[in-house]
């Protein structure tokens, strides 16, 4: 069918709304912080314990072949980024790439992750507020606490409310909330570094020992290195809510690659030594289901301050990533509707270049999956979107190389057949290391999405129209 082959051109990925355009107010700083700040969150505050659950001390190769994937579709956004500086990310590349209909699931499926994100992060960020409170001695009840998976649990009220905060934040404008991103996100970096300087003094290489008591693992295994890579996948991911910025950047020729790369370096590096302090300071299995594993540890290692300094700055840190990917999601949204593949309605833009009606739509729609989902289930689902993007990206990397070489370009991914192949290889191997209830969601939400697009996009698009004139 045409649709599938219709190309929007790259030299038309631009800004087509009716009323305010985006404001330009975001500097490469900005995008290093909003990187770093949607990067380092639940994944490793939280997650460490997952992964090491699922991978014992070998969670340590987990986070290095996760680390590699998303270096290597980092490299892939950054070429891709300055070549088409439009809102949209892999969806708006893959349009121009490999055609609508797969821009359409590309689309769908980071509709899936970022709101998935929001999510994941409000539930753990719930978990660190419920045990600093507990630490000030404020105990909240598990009805208002908690989802209903946990026994007496009804509804995660703190999940609800941090989602509203951040909600209001980003209607106030692009340029003020990201300003307090960039506050927000030293903070969290700064307890990530004392979490290191106060947990290695503890340090013991027998806590090492099995390295890999789970094996390796395989496709549809719960268990193993590989199992824990695709969950810790979650941890890494975040570079690509700065290719979305691209109509708000300055100078997005230069500021977008700097952005998505800069953040990639500063959280490899520290997810690694944040990973090996805690390994090294306490056996995995005394945090690997803790809702708060850094402040868990250092409580058992005598710290009690220190943990509840560490809890307080998760708390005030942890929206960083609310912001980030509320953020993102809201531009998926707009692009989507400015092409006609959603309605129209949805692409205004108030007086301040901001899109009111898909943030507060977002904000909506997962502060309910928040109130009432667990982490991992959230993680899982959201990871799914996030391969199926990168994936997406990885491809679209390859193909423009090949179909048009000469076209400039401002950043070259280096060695980008090797860069392209392992990004889709990784991809594919982590979709298949998630849970085989993650992968029947994740195709049931792509069918039904495809049902959508076939009923409402493929006739009402820009470029089904255009062809009908």
């Amino acid at each position: 069918m045409s649709f599938w082959s219709r190309r929007k051109p790259i030299d038309l990925q631009s800004s087509e709304d009716d009323g305010p355009p985006l404001a330009r107010t975001l500097s490469w700083p900005h995008l290093v912080a909003l990187g770093v700040g949607a990067i380092v969150g639940t994944g490793i505050l939280t997650l460490i314990g997952v992964g090491a659950g699922r991978a014992g001390p070998a969670v340590m190769i987990s986070f290095a072949l996760a680390g590699l994937v998303c270096a290597c579709a980092a490299l892939a956004y950054a070429e891709l980024a300055t070549m088409m500086p439009a809102s949209g990310g892999a969806y708006t590349y893959s349009y121009s790439v490999l055609g609508e209909g797969i821009a359409w699931i590309v689309g769908w499926s980071l509709i899936l992750e970022y709101s998935l994100v929001v999510s994941a992060v409000a539930v753990g960020w719930s978990g660190y507020a419920t045990g600093f409170l507990a630490g000030l001695g404020l105990d909240l009840p598990t009805t208002l606490s908690a989802g209903p998976h946990v026994a007496g649990g009804l509804l995660n009220l703190p999940a609800v409310f941090i989602i509203a905060v951040v909600t209001g934040l980003l209607l106030l404008g692009t340029r003020e909330s990201a300003t307090l991103n960039f506050g927000l996100v030293v903070i969290k970096i700064a307890a990530l570094i004392a979490f290191v300087i106060l947990a290695l003094p503890s340090f013991d290489p027998g806590n090492f020992r099995p390295f890999m008591p789970y094996g390796f693992g395989a496709p549809f295994v719960q268990q193993g290195v590989m199992a824990a890579a695709a969950i810790i996948f979650f941890a890494f991911y975040g570079f690509d809510a700065i290719a979305t910025a691209a109509e708000e950047t300055k100078r997005p020729e230069r500021d977008l690659a700097v952005g998505i790369l800069g953040s990639m370096v500063v959280c490899t590096a520290l997810y690694l030594l944040v990973a090996a302090a805690a390994i090294g300071a306490r056996p995995f299995a005394t945090f690997a289901e803790s809702p708060e594993p850094l402040a868990l540890i250092l409580r058992d290692l005598g710290q009690g301050l220190a943990a509840q300094w560490i809890a307080a700055a998760a708390v005030i840190a942890l929206p960083t990533v609310l912001l980030a990917f509320l953020f993102g999601q809201s531009r998926i949204f707009l692009v989507m509707a400015r092409d006609g593949l959603l309605p129209r309605s949805l692409s205004r833009v108030s007086a301040r270049g901001v899109p009111v009606v898909v943030t507060v739509f977002t904000a909506v729609v997962t502060a309910a999956l928040a109130g009432v989902l667990r982490l991992d289930e959230l993680a899982s689902l959201a990871n799914a979107g996030t391969l199926a993007a990168f994936t997406a990206v990885g491809v679209c990397l390859v193909v423009l190389r090949r179909r048009e070489p000469g076209r400039p370009r401002l950043f070259r991914a280096p060695a980008y057949l090797l860069v392209g192949i392992v990004c889709v290889v990784g991809c594919i191997t982590f979709f298949l290391s998630l849970r085989l209830s993650t992968q029947l969601y994740f195709l049931l939400w792509n069918g039904l999405g495809l049902i959508a697009y076939l009923l409402y996009g493929a006739r009402r698009s820009r470029l089904a129209l255009a062809r009908r004139m």
